[in-house]
């Protein structure tokens, strides 16, 4: 109100510089006049009845709003050095061949079991509420009992509010799930086609393996042991083209995950070494257009979740098998010192993840599988 107090006083200031004479008809058509200006009186009711809604309806309001707004981006600021949500890519082992993948096989090692739960505890302290295991692929350690135990020591031990799994699905078999299943929240099986012959061409293929026919297995499984499901594409020169809507709209996932292929220098272009089996991506990239056409397409799906190369490099807190987190600031992964060793503090300073981002993608949200309503 100070501001508008301001502007009548000006406009009383100019109107008194410049002589206008003020006279009210009260007889006839009450009408205010001036030196070539006519404003009837009636707009200076409206004037009135508009700055009492301003005071009493519009302003508080807008100061509500303002205010939420300051609340959130303190919060915001306060949770910029918590790991709250963490991406364990405990193994690099994986039976599929994906071409664009951007987490290869370096090495195949894994902590021994009481180490990764050690770390864990760590990430809990430091106020992680939401882990997701992923690889390479999960259930090649120990065909998913490795795994298994560690979402059972997150959800059981910890009590943790989310513990999720992305896997390709290939090696999950349902004896997992009467084991495991009631101590997960979310399971997300990767999927970028629903032709046989792309995905083969991608390489998510394995011999002995029908990719389609597991991923539907896992849905029913999913539905029987009240597990939510989602799947996750990885849109690229293969596959752009494509509409995936019947096989998404069939599966009904609670959420489709939809990444732009990403280039990462020393994992899938660059500096790889091809001794160890490593992939160039170079040829899977997509352009940006060529992304929006994918999503446009399926822009009628409510459950789709796009993220782009911009919104993934520095939004995600990665850790890989040796717990370190992995800065991918400069477009390649560049591992901090395991928080085994320095601590979740120590590491974060040098994992290059921007809270910010990891919130404008939204990266936080209703995640358990405990909410009757899911915000995705």
């Amino acid at each position: 109100m100070k501001s508008l107090a301001f502007l009548v006083l000006t406009l009383g200031v100019y109107c008194y510089s410049k002589k206008i004479i003020y006279s009210v008809d009260k007889m006839s058509k009450n009408i205010l006049m001036t030196e070539g200006l006519y404003l009837p009186a009636v707009s200076w009711l409206f004037i009135g009845i508009l700055i009492v809604l301003l005071k009493k309806k519009l302003l508080p309001a807008l100061s509500k709003t303002l205010h939420s707004k300051k609340r959130l981006e303190s919060s915001t600021a306060g949770e910029a050095n918590i790991p709250l949500s963490v991406n364990y890519h405990f193994t690099r082992k994986c039976n599929y061949e994906c071409k664009f993948c951007f987490h290869q096989a370096k090495t195949s090692y894994h902590l021994p079991l009481e180490e990764a739960k050690r770390g864990i505890v760590m990430l809990v302290e430091a106020g992680m509420k939401k882990i997701n295991f992923s690889g390479g692929e999960p259930f090649i350690v120990e065909r998913g009992r490795y795994v298994g135990e560690l979402v059972r020591f997150c959800k059981h031990d910890l009590g943790m509010e989310s513990v999720t799994l992305v896997s390709n699905g290939s090696l999950i078999r349902e004896s997992w799930f009467r084991e495991y299943g009631s101590y997960l929240d979310i399971m997300a099986i990767s999927c970028d086609s629903s032709e046989p012959e792309t995905l083969k061409e991608i390489g998510r293929y394995a011999k002995r393996t029908e990719h389609l026919k597991q991923l539907q297995l896992i849905h029913d499984m999913c539905a029987k042991y009240e597990i939510l499901f989602k799947i996750n594409t990885v849109v690229c020169s293969a596959n752009w083209h494509e509409d995936l809507s019947e096989m998404i709209e069939t599966l009904d996932p609670v959420r489709w995950k939809v990444f732009q292929c990403l280039l990462i220098e020393g994992e899938n272009c660059g500096d790889i070494d091809p001794a160890k089996k490593m992939r160039d991506a170079t040829d899977q990239v997509v352009t940006d257009e060529q992304f929006q056409h994918f999503l446009n397409t399926h822009k009628h799906i409510q459950c789709l979740v796009p993220e782009s190369n911009l919104a993934m490099r520095n939004s995600y807190l990665i850790l890989d098998e040796y717990m370190r987190f992995l800065n991918n600031t400069n477009g390649r992964k560049e591992p901090t010192k395991s928080i085994l060793d320095i601590g979740v503090e120590g590491a974060m300073k040098g994992s290059g993840f921007d809270h910010r981002e990891f919130i404008n993608r939204g990266g936080k949200y209703k995640w358990s599988k405990k909410s009757s309503e899911m915000e995705w």
